[in-house]
């Protein structure tokens, strides 16, 4: 485990240290698009954020490669190179996508080519165990197909869910640390080896998105662009295929039987592996949600419009922080409802803390229609967001000036979109003096 965290502080380290200098010079090259009418960010503000973060990957597998027993992973699997190979690739082409704004199935070709790349040097799924049947063994054709479809669903999940302020580095950080339990359990309690890479993968992954979290938090000062959004992607799919098909049900040694059973029996232990998308369910979610009302409206899949679950929320009235927080709990509720239930499917109690929990998430996300308004006589005690405002039609005699009109819309209690909060708009003259948000 200490090597582990070892390896996770100095990707961290890595990727923060190199996101400054990486800002300075994307300003530089220009890597600054004008702002788009789905964004939510007000200001231009530098991409290219994925630089940072795929120097920290180097890192982390270059340190794992030199401590005692990470270094044994290196030696019994070509899965490390394999990832940093497709991370490679997939980190050139959203280099090229930040700065020139590529086409979209261009950018398609290139996530296969980098799954591709991944599955020629062994990093594929071999078998898979299914239930009420056994370890079904793939064909080189299945393996190769299922490995790329599972690796190019992944990248544009995550993709997708890139639009807020540390949105995406934060539920894949979060999907990760889940991850990282659920692999680390199987290669130490159980003592299978084939767990190692997907442990360390996870642990790296941490640490990118780690790094790179204080410098995106909103306000952002830099974006990780599709050089790193379909990094962090990648790497994720990485993790669940380098595991899923590569672990024997015999070799857990939980049940005793026909391998039939223990397949059977160990349902909940593979449901992680073989469906990933538990882990990112809420990027999944909006991934298809997106293809689904786009093709609806006769338009491309790959068409940008302002209807993910991330601008719901800010149109129903949460603030940008809140926004991304929900975003998070959802998340984590999912993912490590998920570790749990893997852990031990017979608990009760499981269940009964995720409807719990759930429960409290709806109630935190329809928050702002259910905002109570304090009486007249408390106003004065409460915050402005309980206040009975006074309508904008009755102060118009007043706001003649430029400053009464800015101070009566300050008060109006209508929520924009655009970096909007619970209370009101925000005045744009503030946000100028801010990076610009996502």
């Amino acid at each position: 485990m200490r090597e582990y965290l070892l390896t996770l502080c100095i990707t961290a380290a890595v990727t923060y240290l190199l996101t400054g200098p990486v800002r300075k010079f994307a300003i530089v090259a220009g890597a600054m698009p004008e702002i788009r009418a789905r964004d939510v960010h007000r200001e231009p503000t530098p991409r290219l954020g994925g630089i940072a973060m795929f120097f920290g990957l180097c890192a982390g597998l270059l340190v794992a490669d030199h401590l005692t027993n990470l270094s044994q992973v290196f030696e019994a699997s070509n899965e490390p190179r394999a990832l940093l190979s497709g991370a490679a690739v997939i980190w050139l082409i959203g280099v090229l996508d930040d700065k020139f704004e590529i086409d979209a199935l261009i950018k398609l070709g290139g996530q296969m080519i980098a799954a591709g790349v991944m599955v020629v040097q062994g990093l594929t799924i071999l078998w898979l165990p299914i239930p009420g049947v056994g370890s079904v063994a793939l064909s080189q054709g299945q393996g190769t197909l299922l490995t790329v479809a599972l690796v190019v669903i992944t990248i544009n999940a995550v993709n997708f869910v890139d639009g807020l302020d540390g949105l995406a580095a934060g539920m894949v950080c979060i999907a990760a640390a889940a991850f990282f339990l659920y692999a680390y359990r199987i290669w130490y309690s159980y003592g299978v080896e084939a767990a190692a890479p997907a442990t360390l993968f996870s642990a790296i992954l941490m640490g990118m998105c780690l790094g790179f979290l204080p410098h995106n938090m909103h306000p952002a000062r830099i974006f990780m662009g599709d050089s790193g959004s379909m990094l962090i992607g990648l790497v994720l799919a990485a993790g669940a295929i380098s595991v899923t098909g590569q672990v024997d049900p015999d070799a857990l040694n939980l049940y005793v039987g026909s391998e039939k059973e223990a397949v059977h029996q160990t349902v909940p232990v593979y449901i992680p592996l073989l469906l990933p998308l538990t882990i990112i369910a809420v990027p999944a979610a909006d991934l298809i949600l997106a293809i689904v009302r786009r093709t609806w409206r006769g338009q491309s899949p790959f068409a940008a419009d302002r209807g993910h679950l991330h601008h719901r929320l800010l149109e129903i009235g949460h603030s940008h922080s809140r926004a991304v927080l929900i975003m998070y709990f959802w998340s984590a509720l999912i993912a490590f409802g998920a570790l749990a239930y893997s852990v031990n499917s017979a608990s009760m109690w499981i269940v009964l803390g995720v409807v719990f929990l759930s429960a409290i998430g709806l109630l935190l996300l329809l928050l702002p229609r259910f905002t109570p308004r304090a009486p007249r006589w408390m106003e004065r005690f409460v915050p402005p967001r309980y206040r009975r405002h006074v309508s904008v039609a009755a102060l118009a005699p007043e706001a003649s000036t430029p400053a009464s009109a800015a101070a009566v819309s300050g008060v109006s209690g209508v929520s924009g979109v655009n970096g909007a909060t619970a209370i009101g708009p925000r005045s744009r003259l503030a946000d100028r003096r801010k990076a610009g948000t996502r």
